[in-house]
């Protein structure tokens, strides 16, 4: 269809409109890409936003509080991690880096020497001699240093427990059945 009628040309667009023709555009880019983040329950309260900066703030006010609850409750889990003597000491070590790890997503840094320190403190109780040995050493020692040393000494703890229960034997027979305790005599 071929009317008279022409559509004016735009003359040259001034820089600072199409400045502002963009910043619109990628407000709107932004604001739609964060609300299509949100539950369906929430879109609908934060899509009458402004823009994109007035629903951040709006969002981060009301979430950000959380951060420090979690923040709270990982410095919590470090603090009230203990060892004890049931569990392998390297199963915990694993456990008591996995805290260190949330501690360190949580934005919170703590030195490597404090790190050192907390791990030969939170020891358990029968690994008292080596925690006192560990605890006089001047040289100062890395984490990975200490790991090791934990895995040999727990080998040697564990080779240890396997030589002095290969001197006894037990003979139950029927004892429990009588009310006996079992007798322990050492084998030679």
């Amino acid at each position: 269809m071929a009317t008279s009628e022409t559509i004016p040309e735009s003359g040259p667009v001034h820089p600072s409109v199409a400045v502002v023709d963009a910043w619109k555009h990628s407000d709107f880019l932004c604001k739609n890409y964060i609300l299509n983040g949100l539950d369906n329950a929430l879109y609908n309260v934060y899509s009458p936003m402004v823009n994109a900066k007035a629903l951040w703030e709006s969002l981060e006010r009301k979430y950000k509080t959380e951060d420090a609850g979690s923040k709270k409750f990982v410095v919590g889990k470090f603090l009230d991690f203990k060892m004890v003597d049931s569990k392998t000491v390297i199963s915990q070590v694993q456990e008591f880096q996995l805290i260190l790890h949330d501690i360190h997503a949580e934005g919170m840094v703590l030195g490597e020497s404090f790190q050192v320190a907390a791990l030969i403190e939170k020891l358990p109780p029968t690994w008292k001699d080596f925690k006192n040995y560990l605890k006089h050493k001047r040289k100062e020692m890395k984490l990975e240093d200490l790991i090791v040393r934990l895995r040999i000494e727990e080998d040697n703890h564990q080779s240890e427990k396997k030589a002095v229960s290969s001197q006894f034997s037990i003979h139950v027979g029927d004892c429990w059945h009588w009310g006996f305790k079992p007798i322990v005599e050492k084998l030679e």
